[in-house]
Formats: structure tokens, C-alpha cells, sequence
């Protein structure tokens, strides 16, 4: 009877035990880029575990995707483009843009946004990049404008500096806990993206050098039953030792698997004066 009442006890201990919490596993993918892929991947894949959220899964493109299958991961990042580089597969492409649109998740970092002009359908999935299509800004009434293409300044970018980015879109799950305003590390500023802009929520802008207006450096995509993150952030692997990029990405990585946002805000986060920058290892 002891014995019986001994486990009917340790049964109701585990019953009401808080479940682990399950690694949301992410596939990476680089392989080329007309960027140095190979310094800024581990840069991304350590903001993302250090979190304990994510179980990071690195694919090196060399081609197709193999017996990769996309389904298995609950989000996909990109450090990967063919922007001056071997055009990639459209069969990839294809299957990609069929996983996002069935409910997968796809968070595009800085040139992994552009390129694949041989496939329109991934400018769809990304919105904007270095390419030509419509252009969207926050005017000074915080509206966003459009200006269509062949009108107004392309793509563009200046020396690199640092620069503040201000969340704009203040109900967003990953805006959430995060200062409205903080100082970037020293990264490109690209002005001007452009693209189909279909379905785009600006999420963060910072002054353009030229423009002098409300430049999208992210922004989300509704595709399909998917959630797609966009960052223009992280032109190097200095750029990505900011802990604003890097808390951004895994916030975004989070909400593009999952629709929500657990990850708190780190407590070196920058502020709007100054830029924190730490050692990812």
C-alpha cells in the first residue's frame, strides 16, 4: 500500500511538472552570397541559440536542397542570395516559396533579400530589396507612402555608420518590450528598397543620408498562411555584434515560427544615444 501511495504521489508530481519547453528548430541557410557568408553565418546562428529558444540547423547550398525537407523546420533564415553570384535553382525556389505559403516561416537578413530575379515570385515573398518595384517610407505623420516605380530615388547606400532605428510598428510582438528608439552599430544604411511591397508592415525605419525620410530596415510579409521577417541589418559580422541586431533576429525568428514573442529584451539593449556591442561566441 505504501509502495502504491509512494507512486500515486510522484505520478501527481510529474503530472503537474511544467512540460520543457520545445527548441523551435531552424534551418540556416547560406552556401553564397555577394556578402562574407561565411564570417556572418555563425554570427547568426549563435544570436539565435545563445536565446536556448532555437535548435539551428546550417544547410550550405551547394545546389539543390537534397533530401532537406523544408517541413521538418518551423522557420527558415537566410543568409543566402545569387546577387552577383551563380544564379540558384529555381526548383529550391519553388519549394520555398510553396513552404512559406503553406504556413512556414522566412526571416531574409540584409542581402539575402535580393537577388533571384529569375524567379518574381521570391520578390512577392520578401516584399523589398535591391531591385526595382515600388518604394515604401514613413512620412513625417507616421503614414506609410508609396511611391511606384520609376518615380523617385533608387536603391542605394552610403558609407557605413551608425544609425538609430525606430520601431514603428509599436503593437507588433516583436517591437513589444523593445525601446521605440536605439542606436544601431556602425552597418550600411540602404535607402530606397524596392519591390512588388505587397502585403508589407513596416516594422523599423532609420533617416536615409540622400533622402532624409523614414527608410524601412524591417519590415514583415503576409504570404500566404506564412509569416516572412525581412532585416536590413547585418552588412558584416561587426554590424552583427550589435545586440539590437541580434535581438531583432531571434524575436523575428520566434514570431515567424510561432505567431508570437517569448524572448525577453536583453538587458544591454542600446539606446537611443548609444549603440551596444557585444562578442558573440
Amino acid at each position: 500500500m505504501k509502495t502504491l501511495l509512494a507512486l500515486l504521489v510522484i505520478g501527481c508530481m510529474c503530472a503537474s511538472a511544467p512540460a520543457a519547453e520545445t527548441k523551435l528548430k531552424v534551418l540556416l541557410l547560406d552556401g553564397q552570397n555577394n556578402h562574407d557568408w561565411k564570417s556572418t553565418t555563425p554570427m547568426i546562428r549563435a544570436a539565435l541559440e545563445k536565446t536556448g529558444r532555437f535548435e539551428v540547423t546550417v544547410l550550405t547550398m551547394q545546389g539543390e536542397l537534397g533530401q532537406t525537407k523544408l517541413a521538418d523546420y518551423a522557420t527558415i533564415v537566410s543568409n543566402y542570395t545569387d546577387f552577383g553570384v551563380k544564379a540558384c535553382p529555381t526548383k529550391w525556389l519553388e519549394e520555398l516559396t510553396q513552404y512559406v505559403r503553406d504556413g512556414g516561416g522566412f526571416v531574409a537578413t540584409h542581402a539575402a533579400t535580393s537577388g533571384m530575379d529569375h524567379f518574381p515570385e521570391f520578390a512577392r515573398l520578401v516584399g523589398m530589396g535591391w531591385r526595382d518595384g515600388d518604394r515604401l517610407y514613413v512620412d513625417d505623420a507616421g503614414n506609410t507612402a508609396r511611391q511606384t516605380k520609376g518615380t523617385g530615388p533608387a536603391t542605394w547606400h552610403g558609407k557605413m555608420f551608425e544609425w538609430v532605428v525606430t520601431m514603428q510598428a509599436d503593437k507588433h510582438p516583436i517591437c513589444a518590450a523593445l525601446p521605440r528608439e536605439w542606436k544601431h552599430a556602425t552597418d550600411e544604411l540602404w535607402e530606397s528598397p524596392r519591390g512588388p511591397a505587397e502585403n508589407v508592415q513596416i516594422v523599423a525605419t532609420a533617416v536615409g543620408q540622400q533622402t532624409k525620410q523614414n527608410e524601412p530596415v524591417m519590415w514583415t510579409v503576409a504570404y500566404g498562411k506564412g509569416r516572412v521577417f525581412v532585416t536590413l541589418l547585418g552588412h558584416d559580422a561587426n554590424s552583427m555584434k550589435c545586440v539590437g541586431f541580434a535581438a531583432t533576429l531571434a524575436r523575428a525568428a520566434e514570431w515567424t515560427a510561432t505567431g508570437t514573442v517569448t524572448l525577453p529584451a536583453p538587458p544591454q539593449f542600446p539606446t537611443k544615444q548609444t549603440a551596444s556591442v557585444v562578442e558573440t561566441k
